[in-house]
């Protein structure tokens, strides 16, 4: 069992890392916005293709724009959160109780 133990272990901690940096994609892309973004600038042109599938979805579902302030990467902020102490912990604990 000691090996599905550590693949759960594995996991875990790879969703962690990849929620962490999304997050962190997420803040830049929030900061970014609040400035004249260069819409040709390869940079923010990665951080607008990785970010707006999910701040779509989000809008649709929740307008979240308020008075020329968006709060989608908010809430977005706060789904990785949720997901990093439910999920990512749950698969942690279930991997300890295997060994």
């Amino acid at each position: 069992m000691f090996i599905l133990a550590n693949l759960l272990n594995a996991i875990a901690s790879v969703l962690d890392m990849i929620l962490t940096l999304y997050m962190w994609i997420v803040i830049i892309q929030a900061i970014i916005s609040w400035v004249n973004p260069d819409p040709f600038n390869p940079i923010v042109r990665f951080l607008y293709q990785v970010t707006e599938p999910v701040f779509y979805r989000i809008r649709r579902v929740l307008p979240l724009a308020f008075g020329g302030i968006d709060l989608t990467p908010m809430v977005v902020i706060l789904v990785i959160v949720f997901i990093k102490s439910f999920l990512v912990a749950t698969l942690h604990q279930l991997a300890y109780r295997l060994y």
